[in-house]
């Protein structure tokens, strides 16, 4: 079996079992308090990430590269069998491969496990194990490992004085945008849970299982309509606060069918819950008027994954009983959650995550339940219609005078400004008809105008 060592000067500071046993006690923290000085075995000893198969990628200039994790921390590449003693070797080599004037490949910003950097695992690590550490040199080569990331999305490299430039404070005064220094949560797996912990924080995030993975069948089927998902990308993209929204549709019980036709923004804001009741009544009396059916309801992570926290999987729980209860028969319950401002996106556009939350075992009636993802259908409308166009311009006034509200004339990333960003992702909802982009430049107009 081939060993291959590449990776430059990054290898020569992958350290040792016995140094990195010392990582954590008092008398290392001065010399390995690097990112350099923490490897995979060591976020593998320490329970951050665990062994797998086909659990590591690389996406680079159009690419995919998929590697199983070892018990060892070494990387074996899928298609050839290869195996990488670290991040930095199994990069540097698949770039290559597609760009051979490569010189190297900034592995831990460009590999990630189960769809998050690598590099966040390393400060995670270090926020719990070394949380008095000077920060400054935590970001120690990240500078580096951030061009890549930009050569690594298919953009042009920016020169160090022009990214500087690009990067000044004016330009990125917006709460959304993360600065370096931010703590993200990164998800867990499900299967670390364990029983209910009233101590455990309701915001941790849980990583989507497969169907297949809990030996089950998806036992409905779902097709979404591409209007729904423009007006509730629309709708995520205003504010950075988070929103909340129902889907209304249609249950062919003779088909297991779930058609979702519809989404309802909810005009309101979380903590309101004094016109919340009055908005939901609202949206009651248009699903009746439109002879359609509660089916779902979705909700925004504004710059976060777009996976469940532990309280959206209780209330997907609860939205389930409750759909299920009123009726005779099954009728299944879709959760949505749009993440439209995380920086770990492909891209400009948002991360839609359709899920379900499987009940846990009888026999365990005090975990929590299981989050599963949803396989969907995607129907593209043949226009955009007027009741939609309508919903979206009640929104724009809505959210007009809010504090919240985004600020689509400031930069998204040093080359795309906000309103770049959601006409982008907004163009992947688009209808067969091509007049619908000159429709929605009123509406951005007006976004402009809020201003």
């Amino acid at each position: 079996m081939c060993v291959v060592e590449e990776g430059g000067e990054e290898e020569e500071e992958e350290l040792s079992g016995g140094e990195e046993s010392d990582l954590r006690t008092p008398s290392g923290r001065g010399s390995l308090l690097t990112r350099r000085g923490i490897t995979l075995r060591v976020l593998l000893k320490d329970g951050l990430v665990e062994p797998g198969d086909g659990v590591l990628s690389i996406h680079y200039l159009g690419k995919k590269f998929v590697g199983d994790l070892l018990n060892d921390g070494k990387i074996r590449w899928v298609e050839t069998g290869q195996i990488f003693n670290s991040p930095s070797a199994w990069a540097t080599h698949c770039k290559r491969l597609v760009n051979p004037a490569k010189k190297s490949g900034c592995g831990w910003a460009s590999v990630r496990y189960r769809g998050q950097k690598l590099v966040q695992y390393k400060t995670s690590w270090l926020h719990k194990y070394q949380p008095s550490a000077d920060m400054s040199l935590v970001s120690e080569g990240e500078d580096d490992e951030m061009g890549d990331e930009e050569e690594e999305e298919g953009k042009t490299a920016v020169p160090t004085d022009d990214k500087n430039r690009k990067n000044k404070p004016e330009l990125h005064d917006i709460s959304l945008v993360p600065r370096r220094g931010d703590r993200e949560r990164i998800p867990v797996r499900y299967c670390t849970l364990g029983t209910r912990d009233a101590a455990r924080d309701p915001h941790t995030l849980v990583e989507l299982s497969a169907f297949s993975a809990i030996n089950r069948f998806q036992p409905f089927n779902v097709a979404v309509s591409s209007n729904v998902l423009l007006l509730m990308d629309f709708h995520c993209h205003l504010t950075t606060s988070e929103v909340v929204g129902y889907l209304g549709g249609r249950w062919d019980t003779n088909t297991q069918l779930l058609t979702v036709l519809r989404a309802f923004p909810c005009r309101t804001r979380l903590a309101d819950r004094d016109s919340a009741s009055a908005v939901e009544e609202e949206i009651c009396q248009n699903l009746f008027m439109r002879g359609l059916s509660l089916v779902g309801w979705y909700h925004s992570h504004p710059r976060g994954p777009a996976l469940p926290s532990l309280q959206d999987i209780d209330s997907q729980m609860d939205h389930q009983l409750r759909l299920q209860g009123s009726s005779n028969g099954f009728q299944p319950c879709l959760g949505i959650i749009c993440g439209p401002y995380y920086h770990g996106n492909q891209g400009v556009a948002s991360t839609i995550t359709p899920f379900w939350v499987v009940p846990p075992p009888e026999q365990r009636p005090n975990d929590y339940g299981i989050p599963v993802a949803v396989e969907v259908t995607y129907v593209q409308d043949n226009f955009l219609t007027s009741d939609v166009l309508n919903e979206m311009m009640l929104l724009v006034d809505f959210y007009r005078a809010a504090p919240d509200l985004v600020q689509f004339h400031q930069f998204w990333c040093p080359d795309t400004t906000m309103m770049d960003k959601i006409k982008g992702s907004l163009s992947g909802h688009a209808p067969k008809d091509q007049a619908y982009s000159q429709i929605l430049e009123h509406v951005y107009n007006q976004l402009i105008n809020t201003h």
